[in-house]
């Protein structure tokens, strides 16, 4: 049976520092780190659900995938992400299923 994921851990020798998530709107990965030593932006996995995740606090990226910088905000929830109406692209104000990673 093929258990699908929407968060993709991501380790440094046999620790797991933080989880990945596919973002639709950037159309690249945003990482959440959990556990990265020395940062000072350190993310909590609230469910630990790689199906249904929930990070906290929200993800503030910017991406620049054509050469002009989006800014990208969202809290993902129980397997949804959600776009803050301070997004600078399209899905800006819609909640949205996880794609599997």
């Amino acid at each position: 049976m093929d258990i699908t994921k929407k968060a993709l851990p991501v380790t440094r020798g046999d620790k797991i520092i933080g989880y990945m998530i596919e973002c639709p709107a950037c159309k690249c990965s945003h990482g959440f780190w959990t556990n990265l030593p020395n940062s000072k932006s350190n993310w909590t996995f609230v469910n630990n659900d790689l199906e249904k995740p929930t990070f906290y606090p929200s993800m503030l990226v910017y991406a620049n995938k054509t050469g002009d910088q989006k800014r990208c905000h969202s809290f993902v929830k129980e397997g949804k992400i959600q776009y803050l109406d301070d997004c600078e692209h399209d899905m800006r104000g819609q909640t949205v299923e996880l794609p599997d990673i």
